[in-house]
């Protein structure tokens, strides 16, 4: 640990594909100041630029703590802990790791893909499995000898499927298709419509397409799909059926590649759809869980992901107990709430 840092402690960051959150947390867990920004996309701005969009709010935390801090003088803090949306490989995470280490906030930097700050975030300590999924879908899993299952998670290219973008698309795809005949008919056209103040979902994207819907909003779609599915439509409930077997199938399956079926392990889960507690995703889910992997323990969290960054931070500066406890605090929801 550097004994030169302006504030001892973590610069915690989360970083995902729509908001970006920064804490500051001194040594004893305390959260000193926090800040927001953007969606993180280094595929898009690469990994320079994804990072330089992050310095202004770090300068923010310098601000609200009267830190007297500027590039190239004594760090601000001892680590900084960051786990970040779209690193999905080794090489990505490297490359992130040498943009962040440039700006000297720290004399110590650790990044992650951001499914390791929702695993810490479920868990005490090293061991267990974490599935997200919220605009997109991935799965991470850990054993204390350091020991891991990960996957690429790229999307359809490497097998991927679901999250609230590709729920959305799927809900679109059947509703259009049922609007002009192609496909059986279902609920989701007229709700999905009616979401929007549109005839149906065929109008939706055509809106889209003109550029009077926000793009972004089609992530909506994956509630109206549930609510058609609590209506009884047969497709939504296909769909959610679906989404429920892709979560509980890498679950399973990263408790395999760990040796981690026969011993009671921590599945955690989070990201926007499984954060949303959804009974029919959850029961759907939970009760796949109990039939291939008796012994996990499904758990959801939905805490700020950035208490996950934040924990690992203290975990690396040997932070006693009582920091970990009073970080918790700090977040109403951190504690995981059984599945």
């Amino acid at each position: 640990m550097s004994h030169s840092a302006l504030l001892p402690g973590v610069l915690a960051i989360d970083a995902g594909n729509s908001k970006t959150d920064l804490a500051l947390v001194g040594a004893d867990g305390a959260v000193l100041a926090s800040a927001r920004g953007g969606g993180f996309r280094p595929q898009e701005t690469g990994p320079a630029g994804a990072v330089a969009a992050l310095a202004p709010l770090v300068d923010e935390l310098a601000r609200q703590t009267g830190a007297d801090w500027r590039p190239g003088g004594r760090p601000l803090t001892d680590r900084v802990s960051a786990c970040l949306a779209n690193a999905d490989l080794p090489v990505e995470e490297q490359r992130l790791h040498e943009a962040i280490a440039g700006y000297g906030w720290a004399p110590s930097v650790h990044v992650a893909n951001d499914t390791f700050g929702l695993l810490r975030a479920g868990t005490d300590g090293p061991l267990g499995v974490a599935v997200v999924c919220g605009a997109g879908i991935n799965c991470v899993g850990l054993r204390p000898d350091g020991r891991t299952a990960r996957w690429s998670a790229l999307g359809k290219t490497t097998g991927d499927w679901g999250g609230g973008g590709g729920l959305a698309d799927e809900a679109m795809w059947h509703a259009a298709r049922a609007e002009d005949g192609r496909g059986p008919a279902t609920l989701l056209s007229p709700m999905i419509g009616a979401h929007f103040g549109l005839a149906g979902a065929i109008a939706v994207a055509e809106a889209v397409h003109l550029g009077l819907v926000e793009p972004a909003r089609l992530h909506e779609v994956s509630r109206v799909l549930f609510a058609a599915g609590e209506a009884g439509d047969p497709i939504a409930l296909g769909l959610i059926d679906r989404q429920a077997d892709e979560v509980a199938r890498l679950a399973v399956i990263a408790l395999t590649r760990l040796d981690l079926l026969e011993q009671p392990v921590p599945v955690v889960l989070g990201g926007g759809v499984l954060a949303s507690r959804q009974p029919l995703l959850l029961d759907n889910l939970t009760a796949r869980l109990a039939a291939d992997a008796p012994l996990a323990e499904p758990r959801v969290v939905v805490a700020p992901p950035v208490l996950g960054a934040a924990l690992l931070g203290l975990d690396h500066l040997g932070a006693a107990p009582g920091a970990h406890r009073r970080l918790r605090e700090a977040y109403p929801t951190a504690r995981p709430i059984a599945a």
